[in-house]
């Protein structure tokens, strides 16, 4: 059997997707793990062969956590499964080591096509995001200004945006106020504005936030 490892807060997202895996692919066994740290302690006691993985998770980026599984098995293909656009976290998370990304929107259709891709040692990758990866790998891709901030940057630039002040984003991140204050400062310099409105206003105009 084949053993898969889903890492999402949501159980009846859990519920589904595997409902889909176990139909069409009946010898992949699929377990699962509703945060960061019982993903991490999953694979630790027992190696999958592959993992889907949820961005949003309650204690701690799915971004950090592709690194640290990257880190500690750089052959572990890892897919990740998000509610964010491909615009968003596309072209950061295959970077980062991915080997596929999917959004939850088109899941239903292109889950297992995924999996058995990545499965193969393949990745998994829509047409546009594609386009993307080579522009960036020849050098041709012309950066937006956020594209130019590190992910850790970029999750903060996002909770800015998104209304959170910087001791709520202290808490969701597990940093100082003072660590947050720093990248904010890094952010508006970086991308040549002044205020939080501005970064708001940026955001909503590229769709990076609702």
């Amino acid at each position: 059997m084949t053993t898969l490892l889903m890492v999402d807060d949501h159980a009846l997202v859990r519920r589904g997707l595997r409902a889909i895996i176990e139909d069409d692919l009946p010898n992949v066994s699929v377990e699962e793990a509703g945060t960061a740290r019982e993903g991490l302690d999953a694979l630790h006691e027992h190696l999958a062969d592959a993992v889907v993985l949820d961005i949003g998770l309650p204690d701690r980026s799915g971004l950090d956590l592709l690194k640290r599984i990257h880190q500690e098995w750089p052959r572990l293909p890892v897919l990740i499964l998000s509610m964010y656009d491909e615009d968003q976290y596309g072209l950061r998370v295959m970077r980062a080591g991915a080997a596929g990304y999917l959004s939850k929107g088109s899941a239903p259709e292109n889950l297992v096509v995924a999996l058995k891709k990545i499965l193969h040692g393949g990745r998994y990758v829509s047409a546009g995001l594609g386009e993307r990866l080579a522009a960036h790998v020849s050098g041709d891709l012309r950066e937006e200004p956020h594209q130019v901030l590190s992910d850790r940057e970029y999750q903060v630039f996002r909770l800015i945006a998104s209304g959170k002040s910087v001791s709520e984003i202290a808490g969701e991140l597990s940093l100082s106020v003072k660590t947050v204050s720093t990248h904010r400062a890094r952010i508006l310099q970086k991308m040549g504005l002044k205020h939080n409105a501005d970064l708001t206003h940026y955001a909503m105009s590229k769709g990076l936030v609702e």
